[in-house]
């Protein structure tokens, strides 16, 4: 499926549904956002975006804590979860989507490569969160993530999910 047609579907289930989703995204700069607001009527169950390219956002607009920023660094699996539960918590939505990453080209480490990227959705029932690398320059990094959380998304609402709760 296209990153339309994902954007799509999930917006025709959270609609029959009777829910919203809220996104915070930090490497991806918004396409999330733009992904799901592209589809006509989203506003009934898209609420809100927030970009939060640096720690001290994280920390004052989704209230991450500076503990796990410093323990795990902004592109880990607990920021990745934390931004979600904060995102969540602020807009008061149903689910919340995150992505952290290092799209590049630099910035990248032995541990962290470019490509490396961390999301996290948080629902009622708890965050789930899963890490990914993907290859090629800052634009197909950041593409692939934006694709890649939206059918993470689908997959849980279908209940197939494979990532790690918490």
């Amino acid at each position: 499926m296209t990153t339309h047609e994902l954007a799509a579907e999930l917006g025709r289930r959270l609609a029959a549904a009777g829910q919203r989703v809220t996104v915070a995204e930090s490497c991806t700069g918004g396409g999330v956002a733009s992904a799901l607001t592209a589809i006509p009527g989203s506003s009934a169950w898209f609420d809100l975006s927030v970009v939060t390219y640096s720690n001290e956002a994280k920390q004052r607009l989704l209230g991450v804590p500076e503990a796990t920023l410093l323990a795990h660094g902004a592109v880990s699996l607990p920021v990745a979860a934390a931004m979600a539960e904060g995102a969540r918590k602020l807009a008061g939505a149903d689910w919340a989507m995150s992505v952290t990453g290092i799209a590049g080209p630099g910035g990248g480490t032995v541990d962290k490569p470019v490509g490396t990227v961390c999301f996290g959705l948080a629902h009622a029932a708890g965050t789930e969160v899963a890490r990914c690398h993907f290859a090629g320059d800052r634009d197909a990094v950041r593409e692939q993530a934006v694709l890649w959380v939206l059918r993470f998304f689908l997959s849980c609402l279908s209940g197939q999910g494979e990532a790690v709760v918490r």
